[in-house]
């Protein structure tokens, strides 16, 4: 069975060697904080099963300090020549979106027409995590055929990712620290707190305020976590099921709709949702890192201000 936690293994296996090639790097001013903190990366996924939950934790929080007082740093990896690139390219034309194009072809076919395939009675995917072990699948496939398109080797593709990874920086952890957050938050009982202080301090009695407490407190929490489905359960538990659903009688679906839609907005305006906002910031190389966040805010303070009008009128709908 190719079970979730032999990508795990592989993803680690990468940022060993992306540790190992920035720590020889000497053009890298920081080159031996950096490679301590993707090693210290790459342990969480090589061992974060058998590791106990407080090392884990230390090393986490080790890797934040080494990111917030400037550790991580980048070099200069190697690459071919901006010509010969150029050249290869060119040659190529859009056979080079064959490898990017697998990645969702696999994930689909092996999601979908895989799901029941069996040898030996053992499903050939891991059921539990059918998608995601489609998605690494298609990724290999992704690299393998990467590497015979271009005529490369494997060694040049780990130069190119280690390129990548120096590009986006620290920002690359940052899903996985959100998505812990919204976990800890979760179990603190963040919702019930947020409960207590809007009917405590707010006038819930108006529908229009409940509203705006709910879509706005949506964006809010997502600007903090940078993650909408972190903020949701949040506000869900704090405003929209005690208040919109079970004082003014809302349709869940509707608010859940919206709600999410909300959500989505903070994520237009926080470098806290790094996928969407830092890393494309970082591969595009553009001058000012928050140059994607400023084009968004007037776009998301604008259906921000539609969901909230949208709520209000379709709320019993």
């Amino acid at each position: 069975m190719i079970k979730l936690d032999y990508f795990y293994l592989v993803l680690g296996a990468m940022l060993l060697i992306v540790a190992a090639m920035t720590a020889t790097d000497k053009s890298n001013p920081k080159r031996y904080t950096t490679a301590l903190f993707w090693a210290m990366y790459a342990a969480i996924y090589l061992a974060g099963e058998a590791m106990p939950h407080v090392i884990a934790g230390a090393i986490m929080v080790a890797m934040a300090l080494v990111a917030g007082f400037g550790g991580v740093s980048h070099g200069k990896p190697q690459v071919p020549p901006e010509q010969e690139r150029r050249a290869s390219a060119a040659r190529l034309g859009n056979k080079l979106l064959i490898p990017a194009l697998t990645i969702p072809v696999v994930t689909l076919i092996g999601s979908t027409l895989f799901k029941d395939v069996e040898f030996g009675g053992i499903p050939v995917l891991e059921q539990q995590h059918l998608t995601l072990v489609s998605l690494g699948c298609g990724a290999l496939l992704a690299v393998i055929g990467a590497c015979w398109l271009t005529r490369s080797t494997p060694l040049q593709g780990m130069r190119e990712s280690r390129r990548m990874i120096d590009a986006i920086s620290w920002a690359v952890v940052l899903p996985h620290l959100l998505a812990v957050l919204g976990l800890l938050f979760a179990q603190a009982g963040v919702g019930k707190a947020v409960a207590f202080l809007t009917t405590s301090y707010i006038p819930m009695e108006s529908q229009l305020v409940a509203v705006a407490v709910y879509c706005i407190g949506m964006a809010l929490f997502t600007v903090i976590m940078g993650n909408g489905f972190a903020a949701f359960p949040v506000m869900a538990a704090g405003v929209g099921i005690p208040v919109l659903i079970g004082v003014f009688g809302a349709n869940p679906a509707v608010i859940a709709a919206i709600g999410m839609f909300s959500a989505y907005c903070g994520t237009l305006m926080t470098p806290m949702a790094a996928n969407f906002n830092i890393i494309p910031a970082a591969l595009l190389e553009l001058p000012d890192k928050y140059g994607v966040i400023k084009a968004q805010i007037p776009t998301a303070l604008g259906i921000l201000a539609a969901n909230i009008v949208l709520l209000y009128f379709l709320m019993h709908q």
